[in-house]
């Protein structure tokens, strides 16, 4: 079994930013990691980040969050709704439905049914795949009245990456995509060389219509050591996980404004978005970052706050639970939607 970083309890948002080998969430060991671990790397669309690690959470006992009185939860209720009623700029959007995962086909009603939940909430909505039936959600949010980051998964499978990158052409030649993001931390998996990754990128770009701002997804330190990668993107798409790096919620938002600003540091004036953040509300402590479901209300309303505030495109993971990802993510992986797996609001 791979080594595995293992950080302090509470380890200070500072030092984590010193350290982008723990960022990552892998040792130097990890780079010649075989066998299921990798393989369930591989295969997890929409995976807020390497699902191996969900289990070491395990290594260190996590301060126990303090319970909020009924009339502080009642308070932070209400601040949530405000912040989910006043309307989000994305979410994250997968359709799966009970029994599902990735290589299941999607329907249109189930994808229609989903975004028409979510319709209300947010101006955007971003997607994974552009196979497996996942192609219809650009058309059918257009016709909803929202606009789409359209996602095309690469992986290690170059048949599975050709379909994607033609259905991802497909769909912004047919005027459904407002941004393409040609790969979702891809470099981060190490699925794709960066020469690889490049040339998916350049013939995208070649191949779309002029207009359609093509960019690439990943955790946001990889931006700062693939230059090439970020100078070939017409937007940098930063995900953006305090969860993921063991820091407590008291310091989370700090922590992502950070990561954030790193990210507009070495884009060059191009415009960053934060593709991908959030916060599960149940499972076990990753080191300082405890699940509840307090954190997951506050840090969504303090992340609105924040954007509206500085004006930043934030993406939220996700819209709904997707019950496949207890095995692939650990016990944390089926839970950071704001939308319960049969859709129903969980926090409001």
């Amino acid at each position: 079994m791979p080594a595995t970083p293992v950080l302090p309890t509470a380890l200070p948002a500072t030092a984590l930013a010193e350290h982008p080998e723990v960022v990552a969430g892998r040792s130097t060991a990890d780079s010649t990691e075989t066998g299921p671990a990798a393989a369930t790397r591989r295969i997890a669309p929409s995976a807020p980040r390497i699902p191996a690690l969900a289990a070491a959470g395990r290594a260190g006992a996590a301060p126990a969050p303090v319970a909020l009185s009924p009339e502080e939860l009642a308070d932070l209720a209400g601040e949530f709704a405000a912040a989910l009623h006043g309307g989000v700029h994305g979410l994250c959007f997968s359709p799966y439905l009970e029994g599902q995962s990735p290589g299941s086909l999607v329907d249109e009603a189930q994808i229609r049914a989903r975004l028409g939940i979510i319709r209300p909430y947010t101006r955007w909505v971003r997607t994974f795949s552009c196979t497996e039936g996942h192609e219809r959600t650009p058309r059918i949010a257009h016709e909803l009245g929202m606009k789409t980051l359209v996602g095309a998964w690469l992986g290690t499978d170059r048949a599975i990456n050709e379909r994607e990158i033609a259905g991802a052409i497909e769909i912004a030649r047919a005027g459904h995509a407002d941004i393409l993001a040609v790969g979702n931390e891809v470099l981060l998996r190490e699925d794709l060389s960066e020469d690889e990754l490049l040339g998916y990128l350049q013939r995208v770009k070649q191949a779309v219509p002029p207009g359609v701002p093509v960019g690439y997804v990943d955790a946001y330190y990889l931006f700062e050591r693939h230059p090439r990668i970020t100078a070939a993107c017409d937007v940098v798409l930063t995900n953006c996980y305090p969860f993921w790096e063991g820091c407590p919620r008291e310091q989370a938002i700090a922590y992502m404004q950070s990561m954030y600003r790193r990210t507009v540091a070495v884009a060059a004036g191009k415009k960053v978005i934060i593709s991908e953040t959030g916060w599960p509300h149940t499972g076990t402590a990753f080191h300082g970052a405890v699940p509840s479901v307090e954190a997951a209300m506050r840090y969504f309303v303090d992340t609105c706050r924040w954007a509206r505030e500085d004006g930043v495109e934030v993406f939220y993971f996700e819209a709904f639970d997707e019950a496949w990802k207890v095995g692939a993510e650990g016990d944390v992986g089926a839970y950071w939607g704001l939308w319960d797996k049969n859709g129903l609001p969980k926090y409001v």
